[in-house]
């Protein structure tokens, strides 16, 4: 375990989405996307609130049409936190949401027409200190890009990304942040890179369609983890074919895995084996359902026998080495004169991370 965390972020320019600090030396932020129909508010704004509860620093809401930018006025009365309006194309509804108190719009202003709308965009977001967010995909680049480079190339990607830059810089505007998404990870990892060393504004980062869910949260694990390991990236998204909140789960774990922040237990566990004195997978299956509810930063060791267990413990807030009948339990790296029944293991251990983090006995874990 690294007594410092070897990542160096990225400089970047820091901008504030609602209350949500994004780049700078703010926590790297967790975003989700709703998939209900934005007409229907109560659906919406319980979806809204789920992907919240889960965790999201700021949450997404497609708004195709100007009856979808009316129901979002509803919808931003209705929550606490930050919103971000997905626009494509026409200007009028960002005008819209813009005047409903939208924290960010996501809309990239090469695709919204002429020079004289474009200025109506950027106005407004000056006057209303509303950022923008420039979207940038790899399977839908401009036609012209798309026969110079014959197939989407990070270099592609980000000479798209570019020319929305140059449109806001143009107008002086420079409150945005840039996202260069692709379903490839060696795509979307070479185009990040290189836009990194491009602007100085924050990087919105993300495999793009990446796939249900578990294929998709390995995917976006090792493209995300192969930027976050290299100090690139300032708030990411999850996008998976799965409920939005798995998503935010699966974003926390990535962040946690590479000691960057952290939200509810990092569980170590072995993967099980004949040395084994308690049933792991069980044990395990049935801990992180029941304890989903905790939010606290804290690492817990879950190890079936005597050859890693009091290793992992020594380095764990909680920790569980497995011996024959009753299992060796460690608060804090100490060795602890209760042990913990092999027969009731899940509740004797619950009940004990429970009390742990009620006592608000000091982490030695990662700082949130």
């Amino acid at each position: 375990m690294f007594a410092e965390n070897p990542i160096k972020r990225r400089v970047s320019k820091q901008i504030m989405v609602g209350n949500v600090p994004v780049g700078g030396d703010a926590p790297i932020s967790v975003q989700s996307m709703t998939n209900t129909k934005t007409t229907d508010v109560a659906a919406t704004v319980a979806q809204i609130n789920a992907i919240a509860d889960a965790g999201a620093d700021i949450v997404r809401v497609s708004v195709p049409t100007m009856d979808a930018a009316e129901a979002f006025k509803e919808i931003k009365q209705q929550v606490n936190v930050p919103l971000v309006a997905d626009i494509h194309f026409d200007y009028r509804i960002a005008l819209k949401v813009a005047e409903y108190g939208v924290d960010c719009l996501r809309i990239n202003p090469g695709n919204i027409g002429n020079e004289e709308r474009i200025k109506a965009v950027i106005d407004v977001a000056k006057e209303k200190n509303i950022p923008i967010r420039i979207g940038v995909n790899g399977g839908s680049l401009e036609k012209d890009i798309q026969e110079k480079y014959h197939e989407p190339t990070p270099e592609a990607l980000v000479e798209s990304a570019m020319r929305h830059v140059e449109i806001l810089q143009r107008h002086d505007f420079h409150n945005f942040k840039v996202s260069v998404k692709a379903s490839d990870v060696h795509l979307a990892v070479g185009a990040y890179r290189l836009l990194a060393d491009k602007i100085e504004q924050p990087l919105h980062l993300g495999i793009t369609e990446a796939g249900g869910f578990r294929a998709g949260a390995v995917k976006s694990a090792v493209g995300l983890g192969m930027l976050l390991a290299e100090g690139i990236g300032d708030t990411l998204r999850i996008s998976l074919a799965a409920d939005p909140v798995e998503e935010v789960k699966v974003g926390f774990d990535i962040l946690k895995s590479l000691g960057i922040r952290a939200r509810g237990i990092n569980f170590i566990a072995c993967p099980s084996c004949s040395r084994q004195e308690f049933d792991v997978v069980n044990t395990m299956n049935q801990l992180e359902q029941n304890l989903e509810d905790v939010i606290e930063p804290i690492t817990v060791s879950v190890i079936g026998c005597v050859v890693n267990g009091p290793g992992e413990a020594l380095i764990s807030d909680l920790g569980l080495a497995g011996a024959n009948k009753r299992s060796g339990f460690y608060i804090n790296g100490q060795r602890q004169k209760k042990r913990i029944d092999n027969g009731n293991v899940v509740e004797q251990l619950e009940s004990e991370i429970r009390e742990y983090i009620a006592n608000k006995i000091p982490a030695k874990t990662i700082e949130s």
